[in-house]
């Protein structure tokens, strides 16, 4: 007794273990979002956004520079400098033939932007709706990712249903050629009615075979979506998933919270600021700077230092025409952001309208097709208990038994297709895939 009681414990602690392999929308989703390729991209691309911002905010900061160098020479200018700088100076010294004179320098500068025609504001705004935007491409891209695996998780369920379904087909065929046989053997069916039964057995076991491909090619595609590698264990999906039941059409029609608006949205705005940026080449530039440097050698053994500071103003008078040409450049490209959000805008919008009516003729393809199975049920039942009883000819319990597997698969397919009808909608309208 004690095995079996310990095997039976086991048992029962493997039951959630076991469960929770099971693929549920939520664990595919959060598994997508974390190995997908597609997903991975869209965050190294928003961080990369993200230090394009950090850069722009460095021209409020000051810039401080060190260099040193060693020098030997025997030129009379860089040797009279170098003997200059190190304060050794005497009147006794001959100008055109100063002598071979070493110098080691270190000069350490601080340099400031005190002003540079608004550039550095405009650099940073357009940084900051760089980043909107890709910050909103990355949502867009989790959006979208999240719709595909919603996606193929339901055409899996789709396409394993389907075989469920040919598999009952199958079932109703064999108990009919059972019945047909015994019927034979006893000289009441024809054998051409028997043949005919076993040759739509035929068939509707190859169609089983075709649904069984078709169901494993579903199942690799689930795990391309997800980013996982393939493997040859099977996929098991959560027979009661409660996020199924929360995939409800929303009651909003408000398309604004698309992702892909807001980006272009915020592109147009970096277009505007990029439009400033660049009429502020046309402003003066003030810089301040200090620098201090020590200067000392050991031909003459003398070492002194010294130190720079100043404000320098710079202003671009001509430049043949190149800022003019960047402002237009500039303006154009603004021109040609703001009518591709006014395209998005349409083509969104047309997007929702399709989804809304995609998901209407779903829900009523789904009502129509589950009166139409219970119909096919009850005509199914009756027909199998009159062909019992010899009252039913071989053709048309054919014909009642394929009305009722084609009826299943409708109501298979139409139920799939309402989620991913509903699905489709919220994509397109900017809500997440799952509530």
């Amino acid at each position: 007794m004690r095995p079996l009681l310990l095997c039976s414990t086991l048992a029962i602690a493997l039951v959630p273990v076991l469960r929770a392999d099971r693929w549920t929308l939520d664990r595919a989703v959060a598994t997508a979002l974390e190995h997908s390729p597609d997903a991975r991209v869209a965050r190294a691309r928003a961080e990369g956004a993200a230090a394009l911002v950090d850069q722009s905010g460095a021209a409020w900061r000051p810039q401080v520079s060190v260099t040193g160098r060693y020098t030997d020479t025997n030129s009379p200018m860089m040797a009279f400098g170098s003997i200059l700088n190190q304060r050794a100076f005497n009147f006794g010294l001959d100008f055109n033939h100063p002598g071979q004179i070493d110098n080691l320098n270190a000069t350490g500068t601080v340099a400031y932007n005190l002003y540079s025609g608004g550039r550095p504001t405009a650099g940073r705004k357009a940084a900051r709706a760089g980043a909107e935007a890709a910050e909103l491409d990355l949502r867009t891209a989790q959006q979208q990712l999240s719709a595909e695996v919603v996606k193929a998780t339901l055409n899996l369920r789709k396409a394993r249903e389907a075989v469920g379904a040919v598999e009952g087909g199958v079932r109703a065929y064999e108990a009919a050629v059972q019945v047909a046989r015994a019927r034979f053997e006893a000289g009441q069916l024809l054998k051409a009615d028997l043949l005919s039964l076993e040759v739509q057995l035929a068939q509707t076991r190859e169609s089983l075979s075709s649904a069984r491909r078709g169901a494993a090619l579903a199942a690799r595609a689930f795990q391309f979506v997800l980013g996982l590698d393939p493997t040859e264990a099977a996929i098991e999906l959560a027979a009661d998933d409660p996020v199924l039941t929360r995939l409800v059409v929303p009651e909003t029609a408000d398309f604004s919270p698309r992702p892909e608006l807001r980006g272009l949205q915020a592109r147009v705005r970096a277009a505007e600021a990029m439009v400033e940026a660049s009429r502020g080449a046309q402003r003066p530039t003030v810089n301040a700077f200090a620098s201090y440097q020590y200067d000392h050698g050991w031909k003459l053994a003398r070492g002194a230092d010294s130190w720079l500071a100043g404000v320098a103003v710079d202003m671009n008078v001509f430049d043949g025409g190149q800022t003019n040409s960047k402002i237009r450049q500039s303006s154009a490209e603004l021109t040609q952001v703001k009518e591709m959000l006014r395209k998005a805008t349409l083509g969104i919008g047309l997007e929702v309208e399709q989804a809304r009516l995609a998901q209407a003729d779903a829900a009523e393809r789904l009502a129509v097709s589950a009166r139409a199975v219970e119909q096919a049920e009850e005509s199914a039942s009756l027909s199998r208990a009159r062909f019992e009883k010899e009252a039913l000819l071989t053709a048309d319990l054919i014909g009642v038994e394929s009305r009722l597997l084609e009826a299943r698969l409708r109501r298979m397919i139409a139920s799939a297709d309402e989620r991913l009808a509903v699905v489709e909608l919220r994509r397109a309208l900017g809500l997440t895939p799952l509530p």
